[in-house]
């Protein structure tokens, strides 16, 4: 079958969001206007139907998934009704709509920019002739999946509900958690072609002033074409960062319990359109060594776990790439420790094995991440045993090599934030490639530079990453390190940065 393109008889979506203007009090001229701006002869998606409210000529416009059509049936059945336009004509369109109109989301439109905005995002139009005003009937529906755990913040106990694409579903379950009069959702749209819609949330008895101003007038200040990532992608218009800067600037969250205590605690929640990750403003690095597992656990036990995950932290980090230190450049020491048991090995081969080991853990690990869940199980066992004996006896790893690599790959899966851990990853990898390069002074070079690079790693608003280390806060840090029953923790007395201000 042949696609024929027509000749563009409408404005392409960008150009339709700068429309300017108001409508007129012709409905040809409006109609002709919505053909001009929108494919509505050449999209499926886009639902139009001609009425008569009494006498009156009325156009309904909307976007065929976005509306709920029972509802506007039943809305048009009864303005249809010979009772309601026994009249024949409408004189006044606000008051016929307050009068004949039973659903409560009605709002008059006079803008066109603003028109095409709301219908691109769901609400229906309705165009009468003698008006220069449309009415928006916000009858929208997305389409959602069910809400259900993340995968990657699972929990032993607690809540099993996450956030999904829909942000005002999002809402919702913040607002369930967190009933406070002063809970506020403020709106902005992004994106000259994606139009997507952005959410600030925060608790306006607690949240810092200037940095919520900040975040406004960046998101304000925003020059774009599309969220094409969704989160992902504002995150780093938020923070933009260089190359040598791999730690994330940003928490990220998919449960609303984690969202909603550093909402209490006076934190600034960013809603994004379309994707199920909330982003979290400040950022410390001391928020990517918690997790709400510790939480779910009695005090002695969630402290326990939150050591064995700091623990965790220099392990994933400086394992390998010791282990290639010590066996590498100090053989004698290596032995003392029995780092090998396979008898002399060459230090060409040792830095093959443990590069080698490093790319292949990597790609087992995304390839098990990336495949079909009735494969990833057998993936990963076929990855780990098959694969793993084959390597040693084809000398392209040594037994040793993987158990150390095994256990770095333990100890980062360990760690509650993804993002977290592969930065780490990064850094480890770089260390090697320091450590094989120069020895005992690259690896001493390397651990300078990952040090440089994650003390000037950028954070919204100039607020230390190291917070409440630097600037110190001992109150603070001891409930960081320690977990506080819950009759002795109080977030908004003990998170209250009001001393920290926005550097301009």
């Amino acid at each position: 079958m042949n696609i024929r393109h027509t000749p563009n008889s409408y404005k392409n979506a960008y150009e339709a969001c700068f429309v300017t203007g108001n409508l007129s009090d012709s409905l040809q001229e409006n109609i002709t206007r919505c053909r001009e701006l929108l494919p509505l002869d050449n999209s499926f998606d886009f639902m139009t139907r001609d009425l008569y409210l009494g006498k009156t000529p009325a156009f309904l416009m909307g976007i065929n998934g976005f509306c709920k059509t029972d509802i506007l049936q039943q809305i048009f059945s009864d303005l249809q009704y010979p009772l309601y336009t026994k009249d024949g004509t409408i004189e006044d369109l606000i008051t016929f709509a307050q009068a004949k109109i039973g659903y409560v989301q009605i709002t008059p439109c006079a803008s066109w920019e603003v028109l095409i905005r709301n219908l691109l995002s769901g609400p229906a139009v309705l165009m009468v002739e003698g008006f220069d005003q449309a009415l928006l009937i916000d009858a929208r529906t997305y389409p959602a999946r069910g809400i259900s755990e993340p995968d990657a913040e699972r929990v032993s106990r607690g809540a099993r509900d996450g956030f999904v694409e829909t942000m005002l579903f999002n809402a919702n379950l913040l607002r369930r958690r967190v009933r406070s009069p002063r809970l506020t959702f403020s709106i902005h749209t992004l994106g000259a072609t994606g139009q997507t819609d952005v959410s600030v949330a925060y608790l306006d008895d607690c949240v810092n002033r200037e940095l919520l101003e900040a975040v406004e007038q960046k998101l304000e200040s925003l020059d774009i074409t599309a969220l094409t990532m969704g989160s992902k992608s504002l995150e780093e218009l938020l923070i933009p960062k260089k190359w040598f800067h791999p730690l994330p600037s940003i928490q990220l969250t998919e449960r609303p319990d984690v969202a909603a205590s550093y909402l209490i605690e006076g934190h600034i929640l960013i809603l994004v359109d379309n994707s199920p990750t909330v982003l979290i403003l400040p950022c410390t690095i001391f928020q990517f060594t918690q997790s709400p597992e510790d939480y779910y656990k009695p005090p002695l036990i969630g402290t326990y776990f939150r050591f064995m995950r700091g623990l965790c932290i220099p392990v994933t980090l400086l394992l390998m790439p010791l282990f290639l230190l010590l066996t590498v450049y100090y053989p004698e020491t290596a032995s003392k420790l029995q780092l090998l048991t396979t008898g002399e090995t060459s230090p060409v081969r040792i830095t093959f094995y443990v590069l080698a080991v490093e790319f292949l853990l990597d790609l087992l690990r995304y390839s098990a991440a990336l495949t079909s869940g009735r494969f990833s199980s057998a993936l990963s066992l076929v990855g780990g045993l098959l694969i793993g004996d084959i390597a040693v006896e084809l000398n392209w790893a040594s037994t040793e090599v993987l158990f150390y690599a095994a256990v770095t790959l333990l100890t980062s899966l360990a760690l509650s934030s993804p993002e977290f851990a592969d930065a780490l990853r990064v850094y480890r990898i770089f260390i090697e490639i320091g450590t094989t390069a120069g020895g005992t002074l690259g690896f001493g070079i390397a651990i300078v530079l990952v040090l440089l690079s994650a003390v000037t790693t950028p954070t919204f608003g100039g607020m230390s990453y190291f917070w409440p280390l630097f600037p110190f806060n001992g109150r603070a840090l001891r409930h960081l390190l320690f977990r506080s029953p819950t009759t002795d923790a109080q977030p908004v007395k003990i998170w209250n940065r009001g001393h920290l201000h926005h550097r301009k």
